[in-house]
């Protein structure tokens, strides 16, 4: 009974979280469908989960953290690990995975009529969601590098909690070098991105067809890749806002200079300004092409 008041005070505490989370089941479950979602979920939670268990006992693999225990009476904690902080993992993994297939998944010639979806429009390029290609390595490799990229925006101002609603939750025994953030802590994140993602792509390829829309070369998923591009976006803008809200303008001028490249690249893609992967999936390696 204890756990779930806390759980119900959890919401309360930490609505954002959960609004972002809503907002990952339903553009995880229009690509992946509900099965491959709840996997996906499931996975990567428990992965940062086992990684922030260890790490605030052994270092390993976020380096020396520790949480305040401020709020222990007022959101749900399991074995010292806040409920809400490991969550906040599954959709932004989901997140960098759209963005990632966004630059990565092959387009089809748009030379027919165009399409009734309105994100779906007849100049953005037909992203064929093929299974080859969405869980191959080049797909894995770029996600892990996007899913780091925006903990160099969260991390810093989850860290000057105590300047906002978040609240001062934890701390570095030893503060690094980027806004008081260890290296360390970013090899942690790319280490849970990769064995996250890497054991949802092995689920992936052993899962029957989940439906007709999620499946086959010929399958176009541009509007539901788009939704989760839009996702990681609304992180992204969402963190920037707190950061000049609390008045730490050379960080949010530091997020700014490092999302504009990525950007101007993601438009130039959508624009079909850039050269695009072929509808070849043998063009895609990953541990399925050994099978």
């Amino acid at each position: 009974m204890e756990s779930a008041v806390l759980l119900f005070h959890t919401f309360l505490l930490r609505p954002y979280v959960f609004v972002f989370l809503l907002a990952f089941l339903f553009c995880a479950q229009r690509l992946l469908g509900w099965r491959r979602t709840g996997l996906f979920f499931l996975v990567t939670w428990f992965t940062a989960f086992v990684c922030e268990f260890s790490s605030i006992r052994t270092g390993i693999p976020f380096g020396w953290y520790f949480y305040t225990n401020s709020t222990i009476d007022q959101e749900l904690f399991i074995f010292g690990v806040p409920f809400f902080d490991s969550l906040s993992f599954s959709f932004l993994l989901y997140a960098s995975y759209c963005l990632a297939l966004l630059f990565l998944l092959p387009a089809r010639a748009t030379d027919g009529p165009a399409p009734v979806n309105v994100l779906q429009r007849s100049t953005w390029p037909a992203f064929m969601f093929h299974a080859k290609v969405r869980t191959s390595w080049p797909v894995l490799k770029l996600t892990v590098l996007f899913f780091t990229f925006i903990d160099i925006i969260i991390d810093p101002v989850a860290l000057r909690g105590e300047r906002w609603f978040l609240g001062k939750i934890y701390y570095y025994p030893d503060p690094g070098v980027y806004y008081g953030v260890p290296l360390a802590n970013f090899a942690g994140w790319a280490a849970v991105g990769l064995i996250a993602l890497s054991g949802y792509f092995v689920l992936d390829r052993r899962l029957s067809p989940a439906s007709t829309h999620t499946e086959g070369a010929d399958t176009v998923m541009t509007g539901n890749v788009l939704l989760g591009v839009g996702l990681y976006y609304g992180v992204l803008a969402f963190n920037l806002g707190v950061t000049f809200w609390i008045g730490e303008y050379q960080l949010g001028m530091t997020g700014l200079l490092i999302f504009l490249p990525l950007s101007a690249l993601l438009f130039l893609r959508l624009l079909n300004r850039l050269p695009a992967p072929s509808l070849h999936p043998a063009q895609y390696p990953g541990p399925e092409s050994n099978q």
